[in-house]
């Protein structure tokens, strides 16, 4: 959760944007979840020198570039260990990690899933475009079955990761999904998202025209409908619920925020610097706090 405390009219920025003129294709969906962002940063009120924008490879991951904010561009699949390292060191920053699905879900998978589960206090955006985009357009995680890609020239066998099942089954403790081209929609779970204290994630059906142009805006559309208004946001069990019966296709809004005070990773950590012990007994708090 961001420390607002000095967020004065002087410390405000009116925008959040950088002067780097975005690089992605005409018609990209990232372009809308830059400006839901920006929107969402600028209702928080945090000064822009205490955000810090964390990204690992790929088109989605080009937003460093597009902040005026601080940021890291990492490796592949890097970007969250990155993040957890920076908010476990520098806790009083606002954290923001983004990346698609290629780099969250496959080579990333293993850091996605221990960030999740460490309920680590940043905000995770994961644009899914169901495809690998900036190397030209091969099978992704999240790639529906059959699709016949570079890759896959004889149709994709594999069945596809749902990004938003797979963090709230890890531990996540904000779970949200939006689409890329209703800004004020994606702003507003963004920017609960900031405001949640823990590991919020957000998946943005974000689509590829360039290489994916049968999966485009009206392609989502067709296969996602609002969260039920009558849905429990609060009970995991609702959530789950939620995500098995909606089957192939994606409820757009908030599936689940833990309604419990629960400390965050960085919590533990600073809970277990701020006794005085030797490195083995800190190693083993933090194991025991983590079980």
């Amino acid at each position: 959760m961001p420390n607002v405390s000095d967020a004065t009219t002087e410390t405000k920025a009116r925008s959040y944007r950088s002067k780097n003129k975005p690089t992605w294709c005409p018609g990209c969906g990232d372009f809308g979840v830059l400006g839901a962002l920006d929107r969402a940063l600028v209702r928080l009120g945090v000064p822009a020198h205490q955000v810090a924008v964390v990204a690992g490879i790929g088109c989605s991951s080009r937003f460093p570039f597009f902040m005026d904010t601080y940021g890291f561009h990492s490796a592949h699949g890097r970007g969250l260990s990155v993040a957890t390292g920076l908010k476990a060191a520098r806790p009083e920053l606002t954290v923001v990690a983004t990346g698609g699905d290629g780099d969250a879900l496959a080579i990333g998978g293993n850091h996605f899933f221990h960030t999740m589960r460490r309920n680590v206090d940043l905000t995770y955006i994961l644009m899914d475009n169901q495809i690998y985009g900036m190397t030209k357009g091969q099978t992704a995680p999240t790639s529906r079955l059959g699709l016949k890609t570079k890759s896959t020239p004889r149709g994709n066998v594999e069945t596809p990761v749902n990004p938003a099942w797979v963090a709230l089954t890890a531990g996540a403790t904000f779970v949200a999904q939006g689409t890329s081209w209703d800004l004020p929609g994606l702003a507003e779970l963004l920017y609960a998202g900031l405001c949640h204290h823990g590991m919020a994630f957000v998946n943005v059906l974000s689509p590829c025209v360039t290489f994916h142009r049968e999966a485009d805006k009206d392609y989502f559309k067709a296969l996602s409908a609002p969260v039920p208004p009558a849905h429990d946001a609060t009970s995991r069990a609702a959530a789950l619920a939620l995500l098995l019966e909606s089957g192939d296709r994606h409820p757009i809004g908030l599936i689940y925020r833990d309604p419990a005070a629960r400390p965050s990773y960085d919590d533990d950590v600073d809970a277990c610097l701020d006794h005085p012990a030797d490195e083995r007994a800190i190693v083993a708090e933090l194991m025991r706090r983590q079980l």
